[in-house]
């Protein structure tokens, strides 16, 4: 049930980020404020989602997960509720930060309740919660683009807003974490985990944290990218409304490459944790970005033709969203459950981090007149990030998790 819970409090708030792309253009036609100043409200979005996360993962842990998604659900509709109305960049701006401010919260507990409930299976555990986040606005993608031709972007986000606000309000209150005795111990798990519990402070101090940090920080960066440029990307190919039929399906371009992009970005977030928990978590990080690289360098030599950009979109996306599954689930084998949720959030972070480069894609593209920079940008960062999961990352924690640990440096959890 807290599975179940936690998964649909994240397709709630999916459409925060996921959904944004479909708004750029009809906000840039009616104000134009240039698509760089626009892109800094998603920019704003993501480093408050992110960066205050560890600060809602204490609460949770010293709290419970309740109350903090209660407030997070009524914060995602204001936020949006903000957004119908805002009619300068500053309001534009608000309106992202107590989006990400309450989107945060949400996403966090729900990741981090996933990994305390499911210490045996994490990978898999982290990936269906996240999948939520990647895969819950696919069902929503068509509805949103219709009512925005129909009734606006302005109706779309208050309905949508209050809507989806509710709905993470009225599940929260059936959200708990578990008591002692109630979930399997960690050694069972088919993957190397720490007995050890370290705090916050202590897992910072450790060098394996830092290179976990700047892999997701790379990889981040590419898909986010690509998470917030879809739309224009695909309006400067002269994509964005030419019809694409695959398997007797006919969609737009644009609409239909973001109803797939979400099913196989939320995909593989549960599929590639399920690997992670049979052959490690490095070994799936490297063939993952591997993917990920190959992909993009794809799309900028054939994404302009309408069926493959559509195609190569979907496994860009699928080869990227994977890092939500993957990275939580590491951070909790590394650094134990007891603080799994402020753990994981100050990784989390690492996103927050990532997001600061998207508005630096289209001074880029103003700048060259083309997407070939971002793209190849994009392809190489993951390609670094590929190796050093095997090849720094992999062999600095299996040493921290072989050396003899000092019981009085460490918090060690009670014997189940």
């Amino acid at each position: 049930m807290q599975l179940v819970i936690g998964v649909i409090c994240m397709s709630m708030i999916a459409n925060l980020q996921y959904g944004w792309t479909l708004f750029v253009s009809p906000i840039e036609e009616k104000y134009h404020w240039g698509r760089a100043a626009i892109q800094v409200a998603f920019t704003i979005f993501v480093v408050t989602e992110t960066w205050l996360v560890p600060v809602e993962g204490w609460f949770v842990d010293k709290f419970g997960p309740r109350i903090v998604v209660l407030i997070g659900g009524a914060l995602c509709a204001i936020a949006w509720a903000i957004n119908s109305v805002a009619d300068s960049l500053v309001l534009l701006y608000l309106g992202a930060a107590i989006g990400g401010i309450g989107a945060g919260g949400v996403y966090g507990t729900c990741v981090g309740n996933a990994l305390k409930w499911f210490p045996d299976r994490r990978g898999l555990a982290a990936g269906l919660t996240a999948a939520g986040f990647g895969a819950g606005s696919a069902l929503t993608v068509v509805p949103i683009a219709n009512m925005i031709q129909s009734s606006g972007y302005e109706a779309t986000f208050l309905y949508f807003g209050i809507g989806q606000g509710a709905i993470v309000f009225l599940l929260a209150w059936f959200l708990a974490e578990p008591k002692h005795g109630q979930v399997p111990e960690a050694n069972k798990s088919g993957v190397a985990q720490s007995r050890e519990s370290y705090t916050p402070v202590q897992m910072v101090k450790t060098p394996v944290f830092w290179v976990m940090y700047l892999m997701f920080t790379m990889v981040a960066a590419g898909g986010l990218m690509a998470t917030a440029q879809l739309g224009p990307i695909a309006k400067d190919f002269h994509l964005d409304g030419v019809p694409v039929s695959i398997m007797g399906l006919t969609l737009p371009a644009l609409t239909f490459a973001l109803s797939i992009d979400r099913v196989l970005n939320g995909l593989t977030r549960p599929f590639f944790g399920w690997v992670s928990d049979n052959i490690g978590r490095e070994n799936t990080m490297f063939i993952a970005f591997a993917i990920e690289a190959v992909g993009i360098l794809a799309l900028n030599q054939w994404g302009q033709h309408p069926v493959a950009f559509v195609i190569l979109t979907g496994l860009v996306f699928f080869a990227w969203g994977e890092i939500y599954s993957l990275f939580p689930a590491c951070c909790g084998d590394t650094f134990g459950s007891k603080f799994a949720t402020t753990n994981a959030g100050l990784l989390y972070t690492a996103k927050g981090t990532a997001s600061l480069v998207v508005p630096f894609a289209n001074i880029a593209v103003a700048s060259t007149g083309s997407w070939q920079a971002v793209f190849f940008f994009a392809a190489a960062v993951n390609a670094i990030a590929a190796f050093l999961a095997l090849f720094v990352l992999k062999p600095m924690r299996a040493r921290q998790m072989s050396a003899d640990v000092q019981p009085s440096k460490l918090i060690v959890e009670p014997a189940k």
